[in-house]
């Protein structure tokens, strides 16, 4: 009675066609391995496996070489006699409710996020938020783009609502931007924020690039604030905006692609050092736009070469050169006065 009634909460929501299908493993030049793994025969290196046992045929002829590159619209692809069936590529986004769990398979027969959408397309979740957990959750059949966007070297951001008990402080704010350990490892969080306090409870804004198995519940629970609620709102460029409990739509055209283009390529460490220099020389040519002291206006320091803190190293330096000049030229010329009046004693 439970999984129908979740069934008739769900619904579709409501906006213009996103025609964001298409069949697994499109295009006119994919390689072999790619276009089986997407028709559901396993993963790639399986499928390379098929092919190299001469399981595969390609217009009715064997193929066992790696590599080979077919067009899956024109050519007809046979595994082991029979004609493979290539699923269409079906993306969406949900607004799980609390109650709902994200996995495929339960024993119990509880409602899971899948039913909600009552696709039989070999639907799944991406990552999975805990049962007690609710908010955006992306549903697909596309399992190369699921693996990316899960896997941690792609760095690829979730964005969280959290609403913790008591006043969480800057000390324990800063110990988990810092990283807590905990039993499976460090969990590090990109970024956290407050975002509104109450006389009881503090609702925070967190960032996380890598999912542990609630881990944003056992971080905060280490510096010792429980957590109440829990709502995710956005992966990557996919927010879940004004999306209703329970309801879900297909992921628009841009959405997709800019999720392709975010897990193109992985976010390796190099590539992340680039990207703090550039912050860093960004932030070096905005302080060279400060304006400096006029001349007129700078005051004596406390360094005794006449600057103040708006003057810069160089114009110090030259400060100091003058200063000395006018010290040497000072003691030359009373040396040279002295020196005249000793001859005109000598000479009378």
């Amino acid at each position: 009675m439970a999984k129908e009634s979740s069934r008739k909460r769900s619904r579709r929501y409501d906006q213009r066609p996103a025609r964001t299908s298409r069949r697994a493993g499109d295009g006119s030049n994919v390689r072999l391995q790619k276009v089986l793994a997407a028709a559901g025969f396993g993963s790639r290196r399986h499928c390379e496996g098929l092919i190299t046992d001469g399981r595969v045929q390609v217009d009715r002829t064997v193929v066992s070489e790696l590599g080979v590159k077919v067009d899956p619209e024109s050519q007809e692809i046979r595994v082991d006699g029979d004609v493979i069936e290539r699923p269409t590529l079906r993306y969406y986004v949900l607004n799980k409710p609390q109650g709902v769990l994200s996995t495929n398979a339960d024993p119990d027969g509880r409602v899971r996020v899948v039913d909600l959408i009552g696709d039989s397309s070999h639907l799944f979740t991406i990552g999975r938020l805990d049962r007690s957990s609710e908010g955006l959750i992306i549903v697909t059949n596309d399992g190369d783009m699921a693996n990316k966007i899960a896997h941690p070297s792609y760095q690829v951001n979730k964005v969280y609502t959290v609403r913790v008990a008591g006043s969480i402080q800057r000390e324990q704010l800063a110990e988990v931007r810092q990283g807590v350990y905990l039993s499976d490892g460090k969990a590090n969080v990109e970024s956290i924020r407050v975002k509104r306090r109450h006389k009881q409870t503090t609702e925070l804004e967190m960032v996380l690039a890598e999912g542990k198995n609630r881990e944003i519940r056992r971080v905060l629970a280490r510096v010792g604030h429980k957590v109440l609620q829990l709502k995710r709102i956005a992966i990557g460029p996919v927010r879940l905006g004004e999306l209703p409990e329970g309801a879900y739509r297909e992921l628009t055209v841009s959405e997709v692609k800019a999720l392709k283009l975010l897990t193109s390529e992985p976010s390796t460490p190099s590539t992340r050092r680039k990207f703090a220099k550039r912050k860093a020389s960004t932030g070096n040519d905005k302080r060279k736009n400060v304006k400096k002291t006029p001349r007129s206006r700078r005051k004596p320091g406390g360094d005794g070469r006449g600057t103040t803190p708006g003057t810069t190293r160089k114009s110090a330096r030259g400060a100091a050169r003058n200063s000395k000049k006018r010290s040497t030229n000072s003691a030359s010329g009373g040396k040279r006065k002295q020196a005249k009046k000793r001859n005109v004693r000598k000479h009378g």
